[in-house]
């Protein structure tokens, strides 16, 4: 879990996500035939077909690096930082939270994040129930107003601060969503033969948190016959929830995606992953998520369209700092999928 670890505890905001792209590339450097950089920023891996290969499909994997974040809107009289942020957030959750200020200059500033009003000693029992709207959080740096302004300007990236920790069979952290699709992006590269059957782009994309904006591009450019998303899904299977409305469930293996807010998936290869995953005895699951979406729904109407699928990693809390899935999930996703582009 060492390299999930580094791809969590780094900073991606939505457009602001070269750390990451960079930290992949270091590592499938040498893994793949071909490996560029968009306008965009996606990253884009080639692997070419066996020479002389005929009736070859072109497959595109989308694994996006961006999280939920936020953007310096502005610093106000006495330097704190008002935020906007990228991506959807529970301001519930975004109390008192430690984060990371990207500089133009690349210096990182650390502060904590709070939203204003009176603390509990001194509330109104309304004070105590009322959830803050976005506008009202602010960063303190403990730094004053001069050389806040100095250092930090409007659009610098904002990102929450999490260690990555392994709880027995599960790990927690910040942006598992959707860190765990670079994961398993690199570990795939690893694996991965030239094919007679496939040309197999693996894409780590830019802005899916903001609406799927990479995966658009990348969809566009390549053209690809057969597209699969690798992401996150809701797994509620928790307290306080009816069984019915957990989506999936931890530990009981990767979720074959039905269908999601923003795209259907190809019957055709939900059929084969469900029968390759029965034969190969990978542990899985349906999914079907009322609403979201993934870099399936960007990738199934690029130019004439594609076949489209997505293969989910379970997991708890999304959108928070303490995001959990199960090393078994993660593993089953992989296999999953190294199976299907080798079969």
């Amino acid at each position: 879990m060492d390299l999930l670890k580094v791809l969590s505890e780094m900073p991606g905001a939505p457009g602001r996500e070269e750390l990451v792209r960079e930290f992949i590339e270091s590592k499938v450097k040498g893994l793949a035939d071909e490996i560029t950089t968009d306008a965009m920023g996606n990253l884009i891996c080639r692997k070419k077909p066996v020479e002389g290969a005929t009736d070859v499909q072109k497959v595109m994997i989308a694994c996006h690096m961006d999280e939920i974040a936020f953007y310096v809107r502005l610093i106000d009289d006495k330097g704190f930082i008002r935020l906007h942020n990228a991506g959807g957030f529970d301001n519930r959750n975004l109390f008192a939270r430690r984060v990371r200020i990207q500089t133009r200059d690349g210096e990182v500033i650390e502060g904590v994040m709070n939203p204003g009003g009176r603390p509990i000693h001194i509330a109104s029992p309304e004070d105590r129930t009322k959830i803050p709207k976005m506008a009202e959080f602010f960063v303190d740096t403990g730094l004053d107003k001069e050389t806040v302004t100095a250092k930090i300007r409007p659009g610098d990236p904002v990102t929450l601060v999490q260690e990555f920790t392994e709880l027995g069979e599960m790990v927690t952290g910040k942006c598992l969503d959707n860190r765990v699709a670079c994961w398993v992006g690199v570990r795939l590269l690893e694996r991965l033969q030239a094919s007679d059957k496939y040309d197999v782009y693996v894409v780590f994309t830019v802005q899916e948190e903001v609406g799927l904006r990479g995966a658009i591009t990348s969809g566009y450019a390549i053209e690809p016959d057969i597209s699969i998303a690798i992401d996150t899904t809701l797994a509620v299977d928790t307290p306080g929830v009816p069984g019915e409305e957990q989506i999936t469930e931890l530990g009981k293996g990767v979720a074959i995606k039905i269908l999601d807010g923003y795209a259907i998936s190809n019957k055709e290869l939900v059929d084969t992953f469900v029968d390759l995953a029965e034969t190969e005895g990978i542990t899985h699951q349906y999914e079907v998520l009322p609403m979201g979406g993934t870099d399936a729904g960007a990738m199934q109407r690029a130019r004439a369209g594609s076949r489209a699928v997505a293969l989910s990693v379970p997991t708890r809390y999304i959108h928070t700092v303490t995001e959990m899935v199960h090393k078994g999930d993660l593993r089953a996703t992989l296999d999953l999928l190294a199976a299907y582009l080798s079969k």
